[in-house]
């Protein structure tokens, strides 16, 4: 009796699974980039502003939220202590950057105020934050 002979069979690669694989690793790196975006400051609503621009190095962050409450890099403060708070936090011989997140509801002698503490530091500049219409 004759065997008859089996038909070599070749092997194929399947590549609809590799791709599935790569766009979920894809996916997955992506989703969790966005959980590394930088918060600048406290959540407040910001005033509009069509010649705002964004500052490419923002060190300090000074919040001053609806009420007139201060905060210093998410920490409260008194707006008579801001000057030596900010002195600590700016190495010396250096530039610092401190932007002013005022919400647009804020009393304006408040952010006079804060403003006058931070021009008093040697070394800090000082910009406020504003929406782009």
């Amino acid at each position: 009796m004759r065997i008859p002979e089996e038909q070599d069979v070749q092997g194929e690669i399947n590549i609809v699974p590799m791709i599935d694989a790569i766009f979920s690793i894809l996916a997955f790196f992506i989703i969790s980039s966005i959980s590394l975006i930088r918060s600048e400051g406290l959540p407040v609503n910001l005033p509009s502003a069509t010649t705002s621009e964004s500052q490419k190095v923002a060190q300090i962050n000074v919040t001053i939220q609806p009420d007139g409450k201060v905060f210093l890099n998410k920490q409260p403060i008194q707006v008579n202590s801001l000057q030596g708070a900010v002195t600590k936090l700016i190495p010396e011989n250096q530039q610092g950057m401190i932007i002013i997140n005022a919400d647009e509801k804020v009393n304006h002698g408040i952010v006079v105020a804060v403003m006058d503490e931070v021009r008093q530091v040697k070394g800090a500049g000082l910009a406020i934050a504003a929406n782009k219409k």
